[in-house]
């Protein structure tokens, strides 16, 4: 289970990123996001920001969230996490 929900959260992850630049309004909701997440994760780094991303993603699924609409919040934050993660890796 856990190998397979990393490889839909970065499948996610890879098409926000992707779709980012073109689509504005999901740049601006990822930036919220992201400010958000720079508030509850300190650490900045890729292992840090991994272990909120599995935590989060996890609890997502159990609540029964299922991909589908990238307007959606967890859609989002999957988004932005997947975002810092790639410049972090920058950085």
């Amino acid at each position: 289970m856990f190998e397979e929900l990393g490889l839909l959260v970065r499948d996610i992850g890879d098409a926000g990123v992707e779709r980012m630049s073109e689509t504005p309004g999901l740049a601006a909701a990822v930036d919220q996001h992201v400010a958000e997440v720079r508030g509850l994760v300190p650490d900045r780094s890729q292992p840090a920001l991994m272990d909120y991303l599995s935590g989060f993603a996890e609890d997502a699924f159990r609540r029964g969230w299922w991909p589908g609409d990238t307007r959606d919040w967890e859609f989002v934050r999957i988004v932005a996490v997947c975002w810092m993660m790639r410049d972090a890796a920058v950085s």
